[in-house]
C-alpha cells in the first residue's frame, strides 16, 4: 500500500464505522453525511481490496481484515491526536526536546550556566545545543527549523524574524591586574600605545572602537585577532596586551578595566531572535520566557553589585 496516495481521514471514518456499526451514526460522529461515509468506505475497500464491513441485521459487521487492522489504526490515530495536542501545549517537566541556539562564547558564559541549572529543575529531559551560526544565514536557519534562537547584536532587520532586547553593556579597555597601565583612567595616547587583542567572528573587518578611531584619523595596534573571548582572557592574564570588551566580560574574568578614552563608541545590545512561524509555538515561547527572565536576573544582580 502506498500511503502517499491514501487520504488519512479515511481511517477516522473506518474507526467510527467499526465503533458504531452503522454508517449514519458514524457520519454523525465524524461530522459528515451518510453518503460521504459510504463514499469513504468504498475508497477504503478499494485500498485494502477487502469489503472490511458486511451489512447484516445487527449492523455493519467487520471482516477479519478489518479486525486485524483496527488496533494499529486506533493506535496511529491516538498518536496523531497526542502530537496535535502537544503542539498546542507544552509541559516542560515531561518535554523531550532539543533547543538549538546560536550565540558567542561570551554570551554562553552569561546565559548557559543559569539556564542549564533552571532546566535541570523545570525541564530535566530538555537538551541544549549551542553553536555560532553565520550571521548572514541566521534567518534561513531559523526559518528552516535548524535553529530555534539566535542571540546577537541588533543587526538582523528581516521582517520574518522577531526579536527582543535581552541585555545592554558598555565597552571598556581591559588588561591584567598589575599591568603598567592598570590605573583609574588612561589617555588616548596611552590607549594607542598598547598592543590589542580584537575579537570577531569575521576574518576581517573593524570593531566599533576602530570605527570611532578612524573618524579621528588614527588607529590602534591589533596584534592578535581571534573569535573567542575566553581565549583572550587567558592571553591577557599572562601578557601586557589589552582588549576592548563589554564591561560584563572584564568583571567576570577578574580583569582590570577603565573607561575608553574614545567618546562615541556605542553600547553593546544583545537581542534574542526567533522566526515568526514559531512566535505562538508553546515550546518556543516557554524557552523565550526562560532566557528573558534569566537575563533580567543577571542584569539586576549586576546593578545590585555595583550599588
Amino acid at each position: 500500500m502506498n500511503l502517499n496516495k491514501v487520504d488519512l481521514n479515511l481511517f477516522i471514518v473506518f474507526d467510527a464505522i467499526y465503533t458504531e456499526a452503522n454508517l449514519t451514526r458514524a457520519g454523525q460522529i465524524v461530522g459528515i453525511t451518510q453518503p460521504a461515509v459510504s463514499n469513504a468506505l468504498a475508497r477504503l475497500r478499494e485500498t485494502f481490496n477487502d469489503p472490511l464491513f458486511v451489512r447484516t441485521a445487527q449492523g455493519m459487521v467487520p471482516t477479519p481484515m478489518a479486525q486485524n487492522i483496527i488496533g494499529p489504526v486506533r493506535n496511529a490515530l491516538q498518536q496523531l491526536r497526542i502530537s496535535v495536542q502537544e503542539s498546542r501545549t507544552f509541559n516542560p517537566a515531561q518535554a523531550n526536546k532539543t533547543y538549538r541556539i546560536s550565540m558567542t562564547d561570551l554570551t554562553e558564559t552569561v546565559i548557559l550556566p543559569p539556564l542549564f541549572q533552571r532546566l535541570r529543575r523545570l525541564a530535566p529531559t530538555v537538551q541544549i545545543e549551542s553553536f555560532l551560526a553565520k550571521r548572514r544565514e541566521t534567518t534561513k536557519e531559523l526559518a528552516a527549523g535548524r535553529l530555534d534562537f539566535a542571540v546577537d547584536a541588533p543587526l538582523n532587520t528581516d521582517p520574518q524574524v522577531r526579536h527582543v532586547k535581552l541585555m545592554e553593556d558598555r565597552y571598556v579597555c581591559a588588561m591584567r591586574r598589575g599591568h603598567p597601565l592598570a590605573k583609574d583612567k588612561i589617555t588616548l595616547d596611552e590607549y594607542l600605545s598598547l598592543s590589542h587583542i580584537h575579537i570577531s567572528s569575521r576574518r576581517s573587518g573593524l570593531g566599533y572602537v576602530d570605527l570611532s578611531l578612524g573618524k579621528m584619523g588614527i588607529q590602534r595596534k591589533v596584534i592578535l585577532r581571534s573569535q573567542h573571548y575566553l581565549m583572550a582572557s587567558t592571553v591577557l592574564h599572562g601578557t601586557d596586551l589589552a582588549i576592548t570588551v563589554p564591561e560584563r566580560f572584564a568583571r567576570r574574568q577578574d580583569l582590570h578595566y577603565v573607561n575608553l578614552p574614545v567618546n562615541d563608541v556605542p553600547s553593546l545590545e544583545t537581542h534574542l531572535y526567533w522566526h515568526e512561524s514559531t512566535d505562538q509555538d508553546p515550546a518556543n515561547r516557554w524557552m523565550r520566557e526562560q532566557i528573558i527572565e534569566i537575563c533580567q536576573q543577571v542584569t539586576a544582580q549586576e546593578q545590585k553589585e555595583r550599588a
